[in-house]
């Protein structure tokens, strides 16, 4: 009697298995290196503009110290006409007037 097992496929089967699972490996490493490559240029590029935008961070601070130093500041109120104080009078409430504080 000649009795076919079940248990064995046949090796064409087994093969095409085979096959579509290396395919479809294939197909799954391809879209993962393209995926990897784009993660990688975006990273690059985000490096490239924060390294440009502190050089920038860096020229505003120092064109900030420029325009706020003191000589600058001194210029400017020489220019508006301001005069120095020569003498400071203040203004005395008296306890009876209603803007005295208790």
């Amino acid at each position: 009697m000649n009795r076919v097992s079940t248990l064995n496929p046949p090796i064409s089967i087994v093969r095409t298995i085979i096959f579509i699972s290396t395919l479809v490996l294939l197909v799954f490493y391809i879209f993962q290196v393209n995926i990897l490559s784009k993660e990688t240029y975006l990273i690059k590029s985000y490096e490239k503009k924060l390294s440009q935008l502190s050089r920038e961070n860096e020229t505003l601070k120092i064109n900030f110290s420029k325009a706020s130093s003191l000589s600058n500041i001194g210029n400017y109120l020489q220019s508006q006409n301001f005069e120095k104080v020569s003498q400071v009078k203040y203004i005395y409430i008296l306890e009876g007037s209603v803007a005295a504080s208790r």
